[in-house]
């Protein structure tokens, strides 16, 4: 690599992860070369990694953060005790920075909180008493993200990222204004910048104020550490809330951030959005350059970050529970192995075509009878799931804190079936000119919009920063504009007092190739009736123009409309104005 900074653990960090849980040979190869590459690299002192300056002796702590996280991703798949004594000679020389010399650039200085999760992850296996000394001259450090109804910078990524460090340390502090203030930023980002579908706010590199319409975008680095903090967050409070919010996020936002085929990404993606190309949007976009084009080599943050997105995922699906159970958070066919009740190993394997299906089956695998509770998340959307135990209907209802706990005696071959109906919901965005969006159970809809993509040159549309591997053979991985070819401009038709009596559901076959996330494979579809909006059209800056005020008087002429998963649009229409 030519990169000194955040490229290599960024992709590390998601392409180790995955080469753990797939047990690719090949996968697992590449990984350990660079693992090795980091263990052999420490200083004398502790110090590892490239050696940058921001000031006078002020240590560019930043890249270390992620390639941390690399190292205990590692040895959690390896048990190398190795990696033990390197972070605890790392974290013994980070306790020798002085306070004015630490944390101070922009970057690490917001994002000390990814420091601070590797302080409690190694605390966690060793007990040394001095990490917690470090734990709290990080949190001194680092940014403040406990100001009342403020953030300390505004920038997308930082946000998604940062606005948990405050109950990364609660796990520590134990005080509740710690955990407090994490929820305030949350609420504070989305109360002002979040008035849309899919989890995510507007930030196309920074929120600006007055920039609040559904076609402000967001990075496809901060879907990706937006997902992490709820899954970290869910680790620290058992919330569902936060399960729920990384749902809305990797099944409405994130897999519109590639192509279908995922060889090429783009920097940014909004809830509206109906052109992708490589031109300069700014400044209707809070950046400058070709960021909303598909390309496999630009940005550099983005096109290394994405890859911890789904394997994240994946290894968040499950948690265990201080009681010595199992919870079930984040429903996805795989297997878990793990150890419960009195030590006794179990496996569970879990099938599921969630979320485009209601139904999640799990299958005990046990050598002999184990007595533990197993916690089945039921989503917020979901007012009346139901539960089989080996066939037969079990009563349950679903606790204040968002779970059902089969308490219970497993034996080899039990099955559970849960089932979580689905239902239409329209949600009324009154802060952002009344418009509303679509949801059948967690999946948001967008306008099914008919999508040209044009084939251009990847290199002339990659960043600079991104550093274009040279011998890249850039025919093989070409950049895609992509331009509607059907109209985009409706406006949704509603039943005043029910609405959502105005949409069918329509069930599709799953798709050969196995990715829903793609208008043509859509599993479902919604029908719905509406009219154009004339008026509506693509703005000075060539962007979709901005929300008209709900409702809309339009002469139009009714029009059946289809209606797609959001996450599988590129071109999306997610946040409409209701017509009369």
């Amino acid at each position: 690599t030519q990169s000194t900074w955040e490229e290599l653990p960024y992709w590390l960090k998601g392409y180790g992860d995955m080469a753990y849980v797939l047990g690719d040979k090949q996968m697992l190869k590449n990984t350990r070369f660079w693992i090795e590459a980091v263990l052999s690299n420490q200083q004398p002192n502790g110090d590892f990694g490239p050696i940058i300056y921001k000031g006078d002796g002020k240590r560019d702590l930043w890249a270390n953060m992620p390639m941390l996280w690399c190292m205990q991703s590692y040895y959690e798949y390896s048990n190398d005790a190795r990696v033990l004594s390197f972070m605890s000679n790392y974290f013994k020389w980070e306790l020798t920075i002085p306070d004015d010399k630490f944390l101070q650039d922009y970057w690490e200085n917001s994002r000390g909180g990814d420091n601070l999760v590797s302080v409690y992850w190694l605390y966690n296996r060793t007990g040394e008493k001095w990490l917690l000394d470090l734990a709290t001259k990080i949190d001194r450090n680092t940014a403040n993200w406990r100001q009342k109804n403020n953030l300390p910078n505004w920038h997308n990524v930082n946000v998604a990222e940062c606005f948990r460090e405050p109950a990364t340390y609660y796990q520590q502090s134990h005080n509740n204004a710690d955990l407090a203030a994490t929820y305030d930023d949350f609420k504070l980002i989305r109360s002002i910048y979040g008035q849309v579908p899919g989890g995510m706010f507007g930030a196309d590199e920074n929120a600006r104020a007055g920039y609040t319409d559904p076609h402000q975008a967001v990075e496809t680095c901060g879907m990706v550490e937006q997902m992490t903090s709820d899954e970290f967050l869910l680790q620290f409070t058992g919330d569902t809330f936060w399960a729920d919010n990384c749902e809305d996020v990797a099944f409405n936002t994130f897999p519109a951030a590639f192509t279908p085929d995922y060889r090429a990404l783009r920097y940014l993606t909004a809830p509206n959005m109906v052109v992708s190309d490589s031109k300069n949007h700014s400044p209707g976009i809070s950046n400058s350059g070709p960021f909303l084009t598909m390309n496999p080599f630009s940005s550099r943050c983005c096109q290394h970050n994405h890859s911890a997105g789904w394997v994240y995922y994946a290894e968040n699906s499950w948690m265990a529970s201080a009681d010595n159970g199992l919870a079930a958070q984040l429903y996805t066919a795989g297997k878990v192995t793990a150890k419960v009740g009195n030590g006794t190993t179990v496996a569970i394997t879990e099938s599921t075509r969630y979320p485009f299906n209601n139904k999640v089956l799990f299958s005990v695998n046990t050598t002999k009878t184990v007595s533990f509770p197993l916690y089945l998340r039921i989503p917020g959307w979901c007012s009346n799931p139901s539960v089989k135990l080996n066939g037969r209907t079990v009563t349950v209802k679903a606790s204040s804190d968002g779970y059902v706990m089969l308490q219970n005696k497993w034996k080899n071959g039990d099955k559970i079936e849960l089932t979580l109906p689905m239902q239409i919901q329209v949600r009324e965005w009154t802060q952002n000119k009344n418009s509303v969006s679509v949801n059948y159970g967690p999946l948001t809809f967008s306008l099914k919009i008919a999508e040209n993509y044009v084939k251009k040159d990847s290199k002339a549309s990659t960043q600079n920063d991104s550093r274009w591997q040279e011998g890249a053979d850039a025919t093989k991985w070409p950049a895609y504009d992509i331009f509607p070819s059907s109209a985009w401009n409706y406006g949704l038709l509603l039943d005043p007092t029910r609405p959502q009596l105005s949409f069918r559901v329509i069930k599709r076959p799953w798709p050969k190739d196995g990715n829903p996330f793609t208008n043509k494979n859509a599993p479902i579809e919604l029908l719905a009736k509406g009219r154009q909006i004339p008026g509506w059209t693509i703005d000075q800056y060539g962007l979709c123009g901005v929300l008209p005020e709900s409702p809309v008087k339009t002469g139009a002429t009714p029009a059946v409309l289809t209606l797609v998963p959001m996450g599988g649009a590129r071109l999306r229409i997610s946040a409409f104005p209701v017509v009369q």
